[in-house]
C-alpha cells in the first residue's frame, strides 16, 4: 500500500509542474483494472486449466480500454482469419509519442544517413522496443498463459522497477499463433474429467499448415503469422531485442537460457552475439539471486545460432538481440526426475535444481522472472542498446560499401592448405593446441581479392528462367526490411548489359548480414563429436540460401558500383505477362515457370484441353524446352488465358497447331496421405497446392487399408513425414476419447495393411509420388530399386552406412536431369536440390528409369556435406511403371517447408504425366 501511495504522491507533484514529465508513468490503481482471474473464472496459472486465445485477447480489450499503459493493435490476420495481436505496453507519456519512438527505433536501426553524434542523440532520447513473444508452438502453453500475468502486473504494478521498466522501454507482447492457442486450450479443457486432459492428441496441426515448422519459417515469409511478425519487427517496430519463448527444458533441469552453443553463424555482427551473451547471464542471474534454481545453456541443449529461418534468429542478420528460452511445465502437474549428471554444478548448470512435483505456476513464476530480467536489463542498458543497434548497422555499411570478407571453413582450409607449401615460421611451434603458420597467409589466401564478399548482387530481368519465382525471391527479402533496388533504364556493368526492370540488391545497408545469407552459400564447419567419432547434429538444416533453391540468376558484385536506381517501396507484382501475337489455333506457354501450373489448373477446372509438347518448339525467336504447353484456341480458353497471363506474369504465344507428340494431360484426383496429428512436410504440401490451385484431398490411413484407392484417386502423394524409411508411428488417442469427426483420421501407414493397398492401387493405373524418406516405399512396392548408401552387416543384413561415414543434414546439392523426361519438364539439365539425409537409389532392372542422379563425388552446393563422394553415379529420381500405373520416388526434399520453389514442378509434374501415361 505505502508503494502506491508514494506513486501517487510523486505523480501529483508532477501533476503540478515540479518534476519533469518523464519523471514516472502515471500510478495505475490495481481495483479498476480487470485482474485474469476475473475474465479467465478462475485462477490464472492454476493446474489443469488454459485460457484459449478468444478468452485471452478479450481480457486484453477489456484492460486495453481500462488502463493508460496498453494499447492493443492488430498487426494482421492469421491463416484462420484471426486478428493477431500485440500488446504494446509503456508509460502513458511513452504511449502518447509511439511514432516518434518508433521513427528513432527505424532510424537507429537502418543507420542510414547518421553521424555518430546524430546517434548518440538519437539513443539518448529514444526508448528501447522490446519484443516477447509467446504460443508460437501452441503446445508449449506455459508462456502464452502467463502473458496475461506480466501484462497486468506491468499495468497495476507501482513497484520502483516497474515504473522504471515502464518509464525507459516499450515492451511488445505479441501472440504468435492465436489459431493454435485457441485449438490446444480448447482441446485440453474439453474432458469434464481433469485427469484426462491433454495437450499432446490435439488432431490437427498447430498452425493450419504447418504446425512446429512454423518456425522455420521466418527468412521466407510464406505463413501469414510469420510474414506478420516479419512486418512488425523488421518494417514498423524495429526492437532491438527478440524474446521467443518456448518448451520445453532440457530433462532435470528447469529452463534453457542462451549462452548458446557453436557454431555461429559468420554473416552477422559480432555484437550480435556479445549482447545476447550479455543479457542471457543477466537472465541466469536474476533467476539464481531470486532463488529459482535449474537454468541451463550452451551444452545443457542442441541450439545454436546458426540458421536464419526462426524467429530469434532471424533478429540475428537484422542487427537485434535474440534469446530462446525452453522452459518445462504443463497445466497437468508434473515431477521434475533425478538426472544424476545434472546435480552436479557445473558452468553450463551452475545451480541445480532438485528432483521434486511441479506445478503450472511454478513455470510460469520463472517466465515471469525472465521477463523482468531482459525488460531491466534494456531499461538498465536504454542508451547503449539503441547507439550499439546503429553501430552494428553502420558497421555492415561500411563492409558493404568497401573490400570485405567472410572468414568460413573453406577460407580456413585454404589457409592450411596453402602453409603446407611454405617454410614454417620460427614461432611455428604448437602452443595449447594451436598451429602457428606464415602471417603473409592472412593477406594472400584469407583477403584474396576474389574471395571478397559482395558489395552488390544484380539479378537481370532478362535471364531468369522463372520471373515470377524471382520477385517471390525477392519479396522474401522485402518482407524482412532489405531495400531492393529496381533499375528504370538498362545499364552496363562488368561488361553485361542489363535490362530497365532488372533488380539490385545492394550489401551496403544495415541488413547486410541478411543479403549475405539468402544469396551466399552456407559453408558449415566439419563438426565431429572428437577425431573420427560421429557428426554433432546441427540444430536446425546447415544450407538453404533462397537464391539456389528458388533458381535465381544472380551476378555478383566485387567491386564498387556507382549506380543508385529508386528502392522498391514495397512487396512486387511479376513483371506482367501477355499474349503475344493474334489469331492461330491455340497458345503454347513455356513449362519454365511454376506459374504456367496455375494456368493448366484454371483450363483443366473448365474442361479445356491442355498439351504438353515432347519436343522443343520456337516460338517468336525463342527455342521452349520440351513440355511446352499447346492450349487449343476456343472462347472459354482464350477467355481464361487472356485473364490469367497478365497477373501470373507469363506470356502466352499465339501458334498454329504444333506438329509432333504431344501429352493430354487431364483433371487429376490428388489425395494427399496425411495423419492423425497433422504431417508437417504434407501440411506445406497442403500450402503449396492451394498457392497452385491444384484440389486435393486428404487421405488417411484407414481410407489407404479399405482399398478400392482408384475409384477415387488418380494421384497418391506420400511425404517424407507420413511414411519414413522404416514407417513410424506416433502417440495417438483411443477412438472413444476423441469426437467420431476425428476418428477416421486414426491409424498409421503399415507394411502389413497399406502397402498391398497401394500397390494395388498403382497395378490399376493410379500414380504414386514419394518424396523424401517416402521413397522407402520403392523397394517395399517391388520395384527394381536398391539403396546404394547400405553395406552388409556380420549378419548380411544391408545396413545403412553409419554417419561417420556418410552425413548430410539439410544441405544444397546439385543434380544432372533429364529434361526429355517429362517428370523433369521445365528443369534446367543441372539444378540445385535440397537434400535431407535423403534417399538415393540404384536402378537394378527394367521397368525403372533415372531421371535426376549425382554425377561428382562433391554435389554440395550450400552447407555440410560429410563423405559426400559415395553419392556419384546414384540416382535421385526414379520413373517406375507398375502395372498399369506409375510410381515416382523424388528423392530430394523437393518441397521442403515450401522454400525450393525451383523443384516445386517436378511434383507438380508427377501429378499431371502420371496419369497421363497410365496404360
Amino acid at each position: 500500500m505505502s508503494r502506491a501511495w508514494s506513486a501517487t504522491a510523486i505523480a501529483l507533484v508532477i501533476a503540478a509542474g515540479a518534476l519533469p514529465a518523464s519523471a514516472a508513468p502515471a500510478p495505475a490503481t490495481a481495483d479498476r483494472i480487470t485482474t485474469p482471474d476475473a475474465a479467465f473464472g478462475t485462477k490464472a496459472g492454476s493446474d489443469y486449466f488454459l485460457a484459449d486465445y478468444s478468452t485471452i485477447t478479450k481480457w486484453l480489450k477489456t484492460v486495453a480500454a481500462e488502463s493508460s499503459r496498453m494499447k492493443l493493435l492488430s498487426i494482421g490476420k492469421t491463416a484462420e482469419g484471426r486478428e493477431q495481436y500485440m500488446a504494446v505496453v509503456s508509460s502513458p507519456a511513452n504511449l502518447a509519442k509511439l511514432d516518434h519512438y518508433k521513427e528513432i527505433s527505424k532510424k537507429l536501426a537502418l543507420a542510414k544517413d547518421l553521424t555518430n553524434e546524430q546517434a548518440r542523440t538519437l539513443a539518448r532520447e529514444g526508448k528501447p522496443i522490446v519484443w516477447i513473444d509467446a504460443g508460437l508452438h501452441a503446445t508449449e502453453v506455459v508462456n502464452a498463459q502467463t502473458h496475461p500475468q506480466i501484462i497486468y502486473e506491468l499495468l497495476t504494478g507501482n513497484d520502483p522497477e516497474t515504473l522504471r521498466i515502464l518509464d525507459d522501454e516499450i515492451v511488445l507482447f505479441p501472440f504468435a499463433n492465436p489459431d493454435g492457442l485457441e485449438l490446444v486450450a480448447d482441446w485440453y479443457m474439453r474432458p469434464a474429467d481433469k485427469l484426462a486432459r491433454r495437450t499432446d492428441t490435439i488432431p490437427v496441426l498447430y498452425q493450419k499448415y504447418v504446425g512446429h515448422d512454423n518456425n522455420r519459417d521466418s527468412y521466407m515469409s510464406n505463413l501469414a503469422e510469420t510474414t506478420n511478425m516479419n512486418r512488425a519487427s523488421y518494417r514498423e517496430w524495429f526492437p532491438q531485442i527478440i524474446y521467443n519463448e518456448h518448451q520445453t527444458g532440457p530433462v532435470g533441469t528447469v529452463v534453457f537460457i542462451p549462452p548458446f552453443r557453436d557454431y555461429p553463424n559468420f554473416n552477422y555482427d559480432p555484437l550480435v552475439i556479445n549482447q545476447t551473451d550479455a543479457l542471457a547471464y543477466q537472465m541466469h542471474g536474476r533467476l539464481i539471486a531470486e532463488g529459482k534454481p535449474g537454468s541451463t545453456m550452451r551444452s545443457g541443449a542442441p541450439y545454436s545460432t546458426w540458421f536464419n529461418g526462426s524467429v530469434r534468429t532471424a533478429g540475428y542478420f537484422h542487427n537485434a538481440i535474440g534469446i530462446l528460452t525452453e522452459i518445462i511445465g504443463s497445466p497437468t502437474p508434473m515431477a521434475i526426475p533425478l538426472v544424476p549428471d545434472n546435480q552436479l554444478a557445473r558452468e553450463d548448470l551452475i545451480a541445480p535444481v532438485a528432483p521434486q512435483p511441479w506445478h503450472f505456476q511454478q513455470s510460469i513464476d520463472y517466465v515471469k522472472s525472465l521477463d523482468r530480467a531482459v525488460m531491466d536489463w534494456a531499461s538498465r542498458n536504454s542508451e547503449t542498446l539503441l547507439y550499439n543497434r546503429y553501430v552494428m548497422g553502420r558497421n555492415q555499411i561500411r563492409k558493404g560499401s568497401e573490400d570485405s570478407w567472410v572468414v568460413t571453413p573453406k577460407r580456413i582450409a585454404a589457409v592450411r592448405e596453402a602453409a603446407k607449401h611454405l617454410p614454417k615460421p620460427e614461432d611455428s611451434g604448437e602452443f595449447r593446441g594451436a598451429q602457428v603458420v606464415d602471417s603473409k597467409l592472412y593477406d594472400t589466401v584469407l583477403r584474396d581479392p576474389a574471395a571478397r564478399a559482395p558489395r552488390a548482387f544484380l539479378i537481370p530481368a532478362d535471364r531468369q528462367a522463372d520471373m515470377p519465382t524471382t520477385i517471390r525471391f525477392l519479396n522474401a527479402l522485402i518482407k524482412l526490411g532489405v531495400e531492393v533496388q529496381r533499375a528504370d533504364q538498362p545499364f552496363t556493368f562488368g561488361g553485361k548489359t542489363y535490362p530497365a526492370g532488372s533488380f539490385v540488391v545492394r550489401s551496403d545497408q544495415a541488413f547486410r548480414p541478411h543479403v549475405l545469407d539468402m544469396f551466399e552459400p552456407q559453408d558449415h564447419p566439419q563438426d565431429f563429436a572428437y577425431p573420427g567419432g560421429p557428426p554433432v547434429k546441427p540444430y536446425d538444416v546447415t544450407g538453404y540460401n533462397l537464391s539456389y533453391q528458388m533458381n535465381v540468376t544472380f551476378d555478383r558484385v566485387l567491386d564498387a558500383f556507382p549506380q543508385q536506381f529508386p528502392a522498391v517501396p514495397d512487396e512486387l507484382a511479376p513483371p506482367p505477362g501477355h499474349v503475344v501475337g493474334n489469331g492461330g489455333d491455340g497458345f503454347i506457354v513455356s513449362h519454365a515457370t511454376n506459374n504456367s501450373f496455375i494456368l493448366s489448373n484454371r483450363l483443366l477446372k473448365a474442361k479445356q484441353p491442355v498439351f504438353w509438347l515432347k519436343a522443343p518448339v520456337t516460338v517468336a525467336g525463342q527455342v521452349l524446352a520440351p513440355g511446352a504447353l499447346w492450349i487449343p484456341a476456343s472462347a472459354e480458353a482464350r477467355r481464361i488465358v487472356e485473364a490469367s497471363v497478365g497477373p501470373l506474369g507469363i506470356d502466352a504465344y499465339t501458334a498454329a497447331k504444333p506438329e509432333g507428340e504431344t501429352i493430354a494431360i487431364k483433371p487429376v484426383r490428388i489425395g494427399l496421405v496425411d495423419v492423425y496429428g497433422g504431417s508437417m512436410a504434407s501440411g506445406w504440401t497442403r500450402w503449396i497446392f492451394e498457392q497452385f490451385e491444384f484440389p486435393y484431398t486428404q487421405v488417411f490411413p484407414q481410407e489407404l487399408d479399405k482399398g478400392g484407392l482408384d475409384r477415387k484417386y488418380d494421384v497418391l502423394v506420400f511425404q517424407s513425414d507420413v511414411l519414413g524409411r522404416e514407417g513410424r508411428t506416433r502417440r495417438q488417442p483411443a477412438a472413444a476419447d476423441i469426437p467420431a469427426e476425428y476418428r477416421p483420421m486414426l491409424g498409421a501407414v503399415t507394411r502389413e495393411k497399406s502397402y498391398p493397398q497401394i500397390a494395388a492401387f498403382a497395378k490399376a493405373g493410379g500414380t504414386v509420388i514419394t518424396v523424401g524418406d517416402a521413397g522407402s516405399l520403392g523397394e517395399a512396392l517391388g520395384l527394381p530399386v536398391s539403396d546404394p548408401l547400405t553395406r552388409a552387416d556380420k549378419d548380411g543384413k544391408r545396413v545403412p552406412l553409419p554417419s561417420t561415414e556418410f552425413y548430410i543434414p539439410g544441405s544444397i546439392l546439385s543434380a544432372k536431369f533429364d529434361v526429355t523426361d517429362p517428370l523433369a519438364y521445365g528443369m534446367p539439365e543441372t539444378a540445385d536440390v535440397f537434400f535431407y539425409n535423403s534417399p538415393v537409389f540404384t536402378v537394378t532392372g527394367p521397368g525403372a528409369k533415372k531421371v535426376a542422379w549425382f554425377d561428382s563425388e562433391a554435389p554440395l552446393r550450400s552447407g555440410w556435406a560429410w563423405g559426400q563422394k559415395a553419392l556419384k553415379g546414384t540416382t535421385a529420381i526414379v520413373d517406375a511403371s507398375l502395372g498399369k500405373g506409375r510410381v515416382f520416388l523424388l528423392g530430394p526434399e523437393v518441397t521442403s517447408r515450401a522454400q525450393p520453389f525451383a523443384t516445386f514442378k517436378l511434383l507438380f509434374n508427377g501429378i499431371y504425366y502420371g496419369p497421363a501415361a497410365s496404360n
